[in-house]
């Protein structure tokens, strides 16, 4: 009874004029990015982030919310399209979405993909329904030390599973720590790395970096990449709109085995969606009776990696909603806005502020429903979107950056500061050099600092409380067992080239 109470609460918020009104357009806006290749949820919300600071709390944050699974559902439309992905995450469907629209089947494409979205995204939301209050209970019994510790562990598996090079994934969380550490220690007053510049004495604003090394660095990089091959050309959409009754058969059981193996490597933080989209496609690929079909148009190699997809980007906001762990860097991001806001992720918050947490759930149901509506007719408009011309797209990409950072403290310094990080982010990525963890690391810094500081204050300095304390221990042991799987793997990829 607790949970229909909760929801019918969260209904009540999210059903208002304003947050329907928010939720649309956040939902609208994501397809859009999603549609626009290369752009994705990270630059989509850190480009809109300055304009939400004037709104209120609970609808900011269900327009951001929207806008993080709506890019999902419209990633994969170039990928079906122009066999270029949206997202990060729309890689995998290439392989077979892309084949379908070659043989006039585009349309069933796009279909499988926003039912197979709509699909997991009610029943992601159904888990984290189920999982949330659980979780923060549990979480209710952390003390500064499991919170370090579990700190330590999510930018441990972000730094190491969540690139191919464990070793460029923990150089740049370590860069990103250091990064949190610039600025005027809250605890002594002492300024730290700031070399004499005020500016600096407020510490690395994380929206600076978060639109530079992704939003600058992915203008740097589509403008080498137009200037090599040339615009990117659409595909001609044939065939009819909706899928056929076989199709829709065959689509149905790769929903749910996409939608529960997405949901739990979603949970996990550092895993992310590009990895539950690769699993999918493999367990697709091992089940299936005709395995030769995939890389072929196999309508099954685009419906279970499009429902991990969207169920592993919402089950990413289990982690931060219950304990304020992203698991992500578009949730590293929300959780930097929820600071803002004055909102505090953790078991706390489902206390304190209940009709906020279960009024972004409840949108969530809402906002699927949205998005399969605007995805199913209006799949040729936002085709459309692809006749834009790169320098027109970009141009304005810029435009919407600089305006951004700008109004966030009237500081040309961080304009030049969000140029230097885009400047770096262009070269982090010739060079494989992962982002996500820097900008993880830089978030979550200060509360694994106050984490660590607050441990050993209560144990008067003594180090063991992090191993005498159960749930810190065992949170330590998986953050180490995480380290040993990364090198180990890394060790046989070296043994098998060689």
């Amino acid at each position: 009874m607790e949970l229909f109470s909760n929801l019918a609460l969260g209904f009540g918020q999210a059903l208002t004029a304003q947050n329907l009104l928010y939720c649309f357009v956040g939902v609208l806006y994501g397809t859009i990015i999603g549609v626009l290749p290369g752009i994705g949820a990270v630059v989509g919300i850190s480009i809109l982030l300055p304009i939400t600071f004037g709104m209120p709390p609970v609808s900011a944050v269900i327009m951001l919310a929207g806008i993080y699974y709506g890019t999902a559902y419209g990633g994969s439309t170039t990928s079906i399209l122009v066999n270029a992905p949206g997202e990060a995450s729309a890689v995998v469907t290439c392989l077979d979405g892309h084949e379908m629209a070659k043989q006039g089947r585009a349309k069933a494409a796009l279909a499988t993909s926003a039912i197979g979205s709509f699909f997991a995204g009610t029943l992601a939301t159904v888990g984290i329904m189920l999982l949330a209050l659980p979780i923060s209970r549990m979480g209710l019994k952390f003390t500064p030390a499991e919170y370090f510790s579990l700190i330590f562990l999510a930018l441990t598996m972000v730094g190491t599973l969540a690139s191919e090079s464990p070793l460029k994934g923990l150089f740049t969380t370590l860069v990103g720590l250091f990064l949190a550490t610039v600025g005027i220690d809250m605890q002594t007053g002492q300024m730290r790395f700031v070399f004499g510049m005020v500016d600096l004495m407020e510490g690395v604003d994380f929206i600076v970096v978060a639109i530079g090394m992704f939003a600058i660095a992915e203008v740097l990089t589509q403008a080498e990449q137009v200037w090599k091959t040339g615009p990117l050309r659409r595909a001609t959409i044939q065939g009819t709109l909706w899928i056929s009754w076989n199709e829709l058969k065959q689509s149905f059981w790769p929903y749910v085995r996409g939608t529960f193996l997405g949901f739990f490597i979603g949970v996990l933080p550092g895993a992310g969606s590009t990895t539950a989209t690769f699993f999918s496609y493999a367990v697709e690929k091992r089940v299936a009776k005709h395995p030769e079909r995939f890389g072929k148009g196999a309508i099954e190699g685009v419906a279970g990696p499009e429902a991990s997809n969207n169920a592993a980007n919402q089950g990413a906001l289990v982690p931060l909603l219950t304990l304020g762990i992203p698991g992500s860097a578009t949730t590293a991001i929300m959780l930097g806005a929820f600071m803002i806001y004055g909102v505090q992720p953790g078991p706390l918050l489902f206390e304190k502020n209940p009709e906020f947490v279960w009024a972004i759930i409840a949108s969530m149901y809402i906002g699927n429903a949205i998005l399969l509506i605007l995805n199913l007719p209006l799949v040729n408009v936002f085709a459309k979107l692809l006749d834009i011309p790169g320098a027109l797209l970009y141009s304005m990409v810029l435009t919407f950056c600089t305006v951004g950072v700008y109004s966030m403290r009237f500081s040309i310094f961080d304009i030049f500061l969000m140029i230097i990080f885009g400047i770096v982010g262009y070269f982090m990525r010739k060079h494989n050099y992962p982002a996500a963890p820097l900008l993880l690391a830089l978030v979550l810094g200060d509360l694994m600092e106050q984490g660590l500081r607050r441990a050993l204050t209560l144990s008067n300095g003594d180090w063991s409380i992090f191993v005498t304390r159960p749930i810190s221990l065992v949170i330590l042991v998986a953050a180490f067992l995480s380290l040993i799987f990364s090198f180990t793997r890394l060790f046989q990829k070296k043994k098998v080239k060689a």
